[in-house]
């Protein structure tokens, strides 16, 4: 009679439920894996039958089928080694009283019969707690993901004797030391705000776009500090919710660069080479998609330094998801989503060498107007209408290169930034928003709503053609961001005024 060992496989960033069915019968020898398997389910088989092996098992010398169900959906990496192996023991009788009532198993098999780590166990995790399952059999280097869910025996293993010895009840399950959850800021000390030297404008504007989740352009010439100021967001940002959290960790787990230790302490930062693909960015790949750049930034910063230099279809290709939040990749067998919540924070030279406007010394700048035209217009319109705030960063004079530091640190500017999004959290309570860029439809209405002499303004700047319907949308949220700064509970028209007039200073 076939055997079943129920276990887990990922699509996108959700976890399906995988059955494996081993029949192990007379007949000539050969060993058949079916039901849409990749080439490293195919693989699988020698690692068994070494793992099998070298663990003091028999590999039987049958005919063994190895079914993946449901049949019709593609199983990819190697989670199914771990539940292949013990389908193959109890499919042959070696073992007998294997309790597997309620239970997932996933695990990587070494041919020494080692349980190795797999990706995507946080979202097998948390399928198994939605759909009632008691217990979940994981390697133990993924004890960490996982065990902030709440509801679920945790059976973390090292060995397939282990495995087995536990499933049989022979031992009991190994006691995991607990690992504690610390909210922490991201950044390095090197990239503290203290160190940056003038930029007022730069600087307050870093702040609202930390405080509410805004899309910020930093354009100036060469060395006047746009690097080091995009770098600095990471210092000022507020450290993550469980449920960000949670979510952070999904996605790094499924892309298999989470580190191990247990969740995402803090919110990513990730700043691609201009020379990244499409795929890159957005994420895709043979077979199952994976996630991108813009997925592994969600909910922090994505930086692109030099945004000009990346090409055009890759800086067009995150308009979208800018949007709406999240990626949905199409293939022929399918599509899957990807949430893709993240920061944009670009960086861009005023003209090809930098130096626009100046006329005189060694950094003149020798730029045509034609010249000059032609490189802004490598950022599209709709894309730079994107950017809540768009901010020109001039030359840093050189007495305040020379003088002491008396910006604010990182620390003062963060404790700022926390109390604002803290009050957003406040007000979004109940609703899907975590923050002010996020708030869409009536919510923004109800929610940023704005008194008259603030509306005479609106009205007037779109008369004027300096403002579009987008642009007017993303004013309102960075009106409120600014109006949460200062503990306001009403956006007031000297709020507005400031978000319009960061909408146009980066020409």
């Amino acid at each position: 009679m076939p055997a079943r060992v129920p276990t887990s496989g990922v699509v996108g960033i959700e976890a399906v439920s995988v059955d494996v069915e081993v029949d192990v019968s007379r007949g000539a020898y050969g060993y058949e894996t079916v039901g849409l398997p990749d080439a490293a389910v195919r693989e699988s088989k020698q690692r068994v039958k070494a793992a099998l092996c070298n663990a003091g098992f028999e590999f039987p010398k049958e005919r063994i089928i190895v079914n993946l169900s449901p049949a019709d959906l593609r199983k990819e990496g190697t989670a199914l080694d771990l539940p292949i192996a013990l389908g193959i023991l109890l499919a042959s009788k070696q073992v007998r009283g294997l309790n597997m009532a309620d239970t997932v198993v996933v695990g990587e098999l070494s041919l020494s019969g080692e349980v190795r780590p797999v990706r995507g166990v946080l979202s097998m995790a948390l399928m198994a707690q939605q759909k009632g399952q008691r217990r979940l059999v994981i390697p133990r280097d993924n004890w960490g993901e996982v065990q902030a869910v709440p509801g679920l025996t945790l059976v973390p293993v090292t060995s397939l004797l282990e495995t087995v010895a536990i499933l049989c009840g022979k031992e009991p399950v190994p006691a995991m030391p607990s690992v504690s959850f610390p909210e922490e800021c991201g950044g390095d000390d090197s990239d503290d705000l203290r160190f940056v030297r003038g930029q007022q404008t730069a600087r307050r504007a870093l702040e609202i776009a930390a405080a509410g989740g805004h899309n910020l352009l930093l354009s100036g010439p060469p060395g006047g500090g746009k690097t080091l100021l995009a770098r600095a967001l990471a210092t000022i940002q507020a450290p993550l919710s469980m449920t960000e959290r949670l979510e952070v960790t999904r996605i790094y787990s499924v892309a298999g660069v989470l580190p191990r230790g247990g969740l995402m302490s803090r919110r990513p930062f990730r700043a691609p080479h201009h020379t990244a693909t499409c795929p890159a960015l957005v994420g895709g790949g043979n077979g199952v998609p994976s996630p991108g750049e813009v997925s592994l930034a969600h909910t922090g910063v994505l930086f692109l330094d030099e945004f000009p230099e990346f090409p055009r279809n890759v800086r067009e290709v995150l308009r979208q998801p800018m949007e709406s939040g999240e990626v949905i990749i199409a293939r022929a067998h399918g599509a899957v989503r990807f949430p893709a919540r993240f920061q944009l924070v670009a960086t861009m030279n005023p003209c090809p060498c930098g130096f626009y406007g100046v006329r005189e010394g060694p950094k003149r700048c020798g730029c045509s107007a034609a010249t000059v035209e032609r490189y802004r217009g490598r950022v599209s319109g709709p894309l730079l209408d994107r950017f809540d705030l768009q901010i020109h960063c001039p030359p840093v004079p050189g007495q305040a290169l020379l003088a002491k530091a008396e910006g604010e640190s990182s620390q003062t500017v963060r404790a700022r930034v926390v109390a604002a999004r803290a009050r957003q959290l406040a007000r979004y309570e109940g609703t899907a928003f975590l923050s002010n860029a996020a708030i869409r439809g009536d919510a923004l209405e109800d929610l940023c709503r704005l008194d008259g002499p603030t509306k005479a303004l609106v009205r007037s700047a779109m008369e004027r053609g300096g403002l579009s319907a987008r642009g007017f949308h993303r004013c309102v949220r960075v009106a409120r961001t600014i109006a949460d700064l200062a503990g306001n509970a009403d956006v007031t028209r000297k709020q507005f005024a400031e978000a319009f007039l960061y909408r146009g200073s980066a020409a």
